[in-house]
């Protein structure tokens, strides 16, 4: 699939970093670096811009090592571009350590996945079909 894309950051163009990635690292796009204190949430501008098909969404979701190392999540995690959105894309970074954490110019902060949906049509009725589940939810399927 080629989506169009506009670039007005200094880094490189987001790539899937092995054969098998399902996502795109994005870059911090700053003239300064930001730091984050603990619990502390900024918007983190990649100075990207894309234009995605029509039934396709761009979901933003936190890179697991920084998650881990450092605490560093995304906040709306997956934030949903959608297909008519044409500003920059940028990424809601939260601390969620006790250490204050400096995001550089140009680090990876997040991965982009490309994904097709559908929209729904509701049909509204007055009963849905019973299953084996019924409404148990919030840990009703048990532990192990």
């Amino acid at each position: 699939m080629k989506i169009k894309i506009v670039n007005h950051s200094k880094n490189p163009l987001p790539a899937y970093e092995t054969m098998a990635s399902a996502g795109l690292d994005l870059r911090a796009s700053l003239e300064q670096s930001i730091t984050l204190k603990p619990l502390e949430r900024k918007l983190i501008p990649t100075g990207l811009f894309i234009e995605l098909p029509l039934g396709f969404e761009a979901q933003v979701r936190a890179r697991s090592g920084m998650a881990f190392k450092h605490g560093i999540g995304v906040l709306n995690s997956p934030g949903t571009i959608d297909a008519d959105y044409r500003g920059e894309i940028k990424v809601i970074l939260v601390n969620l350590s006790n250490e204050v954490y400096t995001v550089e110019n140009g680090e990876r902060i997040a991965q982009m996945v490309i994904a097709q949906h559908e929209q729904a049509e509701w049909m509204e009725v007055n009963e849905l079909i019973s299953s084996e589940r019924g409404a148990g939810g919030f840990g009703s399927t048990g532990k192990k």
